[in-house]
């Protein structure tokens, strides 16, 4: 058996998450303490007492799920006896990624939650509010999205690309509102159901983003990257990097290029990977791995009942290997 780890993006996060983790661990508390401490601003009270509205905006909500994954995943560690060595490979949903990273020591926890408030504040400053939309192509597949992002920036002379290929069915569209608006109108001539527009506050992962691209290229200048425990399989190409420097390139990359979920995955699973997890908030990802490949199993884990369905070494280095 192989396992690979996964780690939730944005739209995974819910007021009240790793509370309960907090509250009962004591590995998982020191996690959102060293969160709080690296960004000089308690970060704990908007997750667990502050509003949705406040969670959701993207400075918070981007370190706020890297902290909840590390505090579970730090749990897994101390109390099942799990080891992110023995799994395959690890991977992370758009700022999923640098949660795997500081799982498999490639980034401390602190740096992680730095370099996330810039990342979520730089995406939120790339493109004024108003002027960029995503939107879910429902029943597309990625030939087809990518037609009609084609399609629409040749016809409004706007930026328009394919963002997310999450799972079969669901491609997200980003670029000017104008653009994606577009697409709308004129899905169903390429057999597409129709476009739903997404509550975002940017166009993520297109190029819009390229400010905020730069100011991560130099923002990940500053921090020191180790080489991960197991590959991680990136966003932006679908297949593992270890090296460092590749890693840091790929981070850059990634803000303004498209997140190849499906890809991923299926690489994960021709590879001899049976068993998923998704360590963290909610249980999106877990719901696209299904739809991916019914024949991948595994479990989200990301509060205290969670874990008490985990058997105690399932992930160690003699249960893998």
């Amino acid at each position: 058996m192989h396992a690979a780890l996964t780690f939730p993006g944005q739209g995974s996060q819910f007021v009240g998450m790793g509370k309960d983790l907090a509250e009962t661990f004591p590995v998982a508390r020191a996690v959102f303490e060293e969160v709080d401490d690296a960004l000089e601003a308690p970060l704990t009270p908007i997750m667990w007492d502050g509003s949705a509205e406040t969670l959701t905006l993207t400075e918070n909500a981007q370190p706020a799920l890297m902290a909840v994954s590390l505090a579970a995943m730090r749990v897994l560690e101390s109390e099942k006896g799990w080891q992110v060595s023995a799994a395959q490979f690890v991977a992370g949903h758009s700022l999923g990624e640098y949660s795997a990273l500081a799982a498999a020591g490639t980034l401390s926890v602190g740096d992680a939650a730095r370099l996330l408030r810039i990342r979520g504040r730089a995406m939120q400053e790339a493109v004024p509010v108003g002027q960029g939309a995503m939107a879910a192509l429902l029943g597309a597949d990625l030939e087809n999205a990518a037609k009609v992002a084609d399609a629409c920036s040749a016809e409004t002379g706007l930026v328009c690309q394919v963002a997310n290929d999450n799972a079969p069915g669901q491609v997200v569209i980003s670029g000017a509102k104008a653009a994606v608006e577009h697409a709308a109108s004129i899905v169903k001539e390429f057999g597409i159901k129709r476009a739903l527009p997404l509550p975002v506050s940017a166009p993520f992962h297109c190029a819009l983003m390229q400010p905020a691209a730069d100011r991560m290229k130099a923002a990940l200048a500053e921090v020191s990257l180790a080489a991960p425990a197991v590959p991680l399989i990136a966003n932006v190409t679908a297949s593992p990097v270890s090296e460092p420097e590749d890693i840091r390139r790929l981070l850059v990359e990634q803000v303004t290029g498209s997140v190849r979920w499906r890809e991923s995955i299926l690489y994960m699973a021709e590879q001899d990977v049976t068993k998923i997890y998704e360590i963290g908030a909610g249980k999106v990802l877990s719901g696209m791995v299904r739809r991916i490949d019914e024949r991948l199993t595994g479990a989200q884990i990301g509060t205290p009942a969670d874990l008490e369905k985990i058997d105690r070494g399932s992930l160690s280095s003699s249960a893998s290997h």
